[in-house]
């Protein structure tokens, strides 16, 4: 009897696998080879729709995009592009969490989290993206390497390259994407108390948001992103822990970049910077207000460009970023 009982367990548990185990399949299952390679036209009306959930109805030679979307031949602001390229997946392929799980390793490392990047655009205004054209996006796995969370549970960082061609085979944009994969979860996590609210650091160069539940939704609408931590408060509370809805990363990544348009350039059409890396430290929460500071740095090593910081009401810093002019 006790060997029919150890070999059912053997049969209904199987093993799990490492966090080096999980890096190498993934590795493995492209080979080197692109993940994917897509067309699409970049749509006039998908600009427009992002433009007013950003509450940015003009962009154009004053024209109000409410009453006229972008014409074709408008440079694409910076960090507009991630409005394209949606994910294809039928519901019943995504993870539980709702997310897209092209790239994802295999469990129990499923729980995905945006953690930074890089981009560098092209500074020839002919290989620039624009209204209206169609461009070839090209994915390509780059690194997938196992470490440890401060708790000491494994976690996995997967690095992923997206490069954006135009028709006349110019590269226009090289989007490198870093996502953290914890274990998914198991155990239902109670979200942590309300922490103090302390006052915002002050710069010169300030800009406060508070993000509401339906800009939340038509961003993730417009991405067609169904990761529950966007619009699920129950997921949120009663699965992942947190405290309410999560503010996107890319979200405020395009916040970054609309801010140094606006700073940098005073919303000069066509401007885009050489490269802005990023990297996110700690959530933010719908209906929280936060603060977004730039700040012109100095020296060589600089090259003349910016630092970005985001703060939470509660002292902390939730993402940090360099652009470079």
């Amino acid at each position: 009897m006790s060997h029919i009982t150890r070999r059912l367990l053997s049969i209904t548990t199987p093993r799990r696998s490492s966090a080096a185990e999980a890096c190498s399949e993934l590795l493995e299952r492209f080979d080197n080879k692109p993940v994917s390679i897509r067309r699409q036209l970049l749509d006039r009306n998908q600009t427009q729709l992002l433009s007013l959930t950003l509450g940015r109805p003009e962009i154009h030679k004053g024209v109000s995009i409410a009453d006229s979307p972008p014409a074709d031949g408008t440079p694409l602001p910076p960090g507009y592009h991630l409005v394209y390229f949606t994910p294809a997946i039928l519901e019943q392929d995504l993870g539980r969490d709702g997310t897209d799980r092209t790239v994802n390793p295999i469990a129990p490392y499923t729980r995905r989290m945006w953690a930074g990047g890089e981009l560098k655009w092209s500074q020839d205004p002919s290989s620039f993206l624009r209204v209206g054209q169609t461009i070839q996006e090209t994915t390509k796995l780059l690194s997938a390497v196992s470490k440890k969370l401060k708790t000491g549970a494994d976690m996995l960082v997967v690095g992923v390259e997206k490069t954006y061609t135009t028709e006349e085979g110019d590269v226009a944009l090289i989007d490198n994407r870093n996502w953290v994969f914890q274990e998914e979860i198991v155990t239902p996590q109670a979200p942590p108390p309300r922490p103090k609210e302390e006052p915002f650091p002050e710069g010169r160069h300030a800009r406060d948001f508070c993000q509401t539940g339906v800009t939340l939704f038509r961003f993730s609408a417009l991405t067609f992103n169904a990761h529950k931590i966007h619009y699920s408060p129950q997921w949120c509370r009663e699965v992942e822990g947190q405290r309410d809805s999560v503010v996107h990363g890319p979200l405020n990544l395009i916040n970054i970049l609309d801010f140094w348009r606006d700073t940098a350039r005073g919303s000069e059409e066509g401007a885009i910077p050489r490269s802005i890396s990023y990297r996110a430290m700690s959530p933010l929460y719908v209906g929280e207000k936060y603060r977004l500071l730039l700040e012109r740095t100095t020296g060589k090593e600089e090259n003349g460009g910016w630092k970005a910081t985001i703060w939470d009401s509660f002292g902390k810093r939730s993402l940090k970023g360099a652009i470079e002019e």
